[in-house]
């Protein structure tokens, strides 16, 4: 009988160093929302990806930061679970960087008993001797890492990662069934995407004062229905999202349907208002209702 591989391979760093489009381009699918802005991944997202004798659980985690408010404290307790659960870990860093944002994570990662594949992002951008000084520098700082350059946007070097991720993984059978992509249910990715478009086009501290939760889903044969709120936490913060006449929140609202509708496959009809819920980052009852503060 064939074995069977599975495990936990759990990506960890810096915000905007590029997890999010390493865990897209194992999965194949857009389950992780990319922009330009830090702090772009709020939650702890598996992707599953299956062969006939493996599967791999890959965790998109937030990236590491000092927390300012309770839904920050929140963020880093999923990126601690990423540290208690994994077969093997990511370390993901870019050109140019030289440590994580707190301590006591990069210790853990120097001491930790699992496999750690250091990954060195957007290769693409530097110079053959800037590289060359990179690769030497974190030999140098975790000599006992196993360190891979590569490019997650060009899919460079990505393919020899995943086998070795799959070689270092213990025999198991699957965790998950093996048609199953994700972890998170469709509203989920529903608020994702009407995220990721507030992100787009917003300035400031607006993006991150945002929460989405999509209050119906229905689904028949050829359409989707769905009517979401948009919460932010002052009044000056709703006239900002809606805009002259709505055109932002429209802007937003088409933008959404249009990947909804790919990432579903079939026509959405999405409607969007925009609610007030004073301080909800610092509410530890409001956050937990989010799906923070799990642990």
């Amino acid at each position: 009988m064939q074995k069977h591989k599975a495990g936990f391979v759990n990506i960890i760093g810096n915000p905007n160093v590029g997890k999010s489009t390493l865990m897209n381009a194992f999965v194949g699918e857009k389950l992780s929302i990319i922009t330009s802005k830090a702090q772009t991944t709020r939650h702890r997202i598996l992707g599953i990806v299956n062969g006939d004798d493996f599967q791999v659980v890959l965790s998109d985690t937030p990236g590491i930061i000092k927390p300012a408010y309770e839904l920050q404290s929140s963020m880093m307790n999923f990126v601690k679970s990423a540290f208690e659960d994994a077969d093997v870990l990511l370390y993901m860093v870019e050109i140019g960087e030289k440590a994580l944002k707190d301590e006591a994570f990069f210790e853990k990662i120097k001491n930790s008993k699992i496999p750690v594949l250091l990954l060195l992002n957007k290769v693409d951008t530097a110079t053959q001797e800037l590289l060359e000084e990179q690769v030497q520098y974190w030999q140098e700082m975790l000599p006992t890492v196993e360190l891979h350059p590569i490019s997650a946007l060009s899919n460079f070097n990505v393919k020899n990662v995943f086998e070795r991720i799959i070689e270092l993984l213990p025999e198991a059978a699957p965790y998950y069934p093996k048609d199953q992509l994700t972890d998170k249910p469709e509203r989920f990715f529903v608020n994702e995407t009407i995220r990721e478009k507030i992100l787009v086009h917003y300035k400031k501290e607006i993006p991150y004062s945002v929460e989405i939760e999509t209050e119906e889903f229905h689904e028949d044969e050829d359409i989707i229905r769905m009517r979401a709120v948009i919460m932010v936490e002052r009044d000056s913060q709703k006239g900002i999202i809606i805009g002259h006449k709505g055109s932002a929140l429209k802007r937003v609202g088409v933008e959404a349907r249009k990947d909804l509708e790919k990432f579903f496959g079939k026509q959405v009809y999405l409607e969007l208002y925009v609610k007030v819920n004073k301080n909800w980052r610092s509410d530890a009852r409001q956050l937990k209702r989010f799906g923070y503060n799990q642990n």
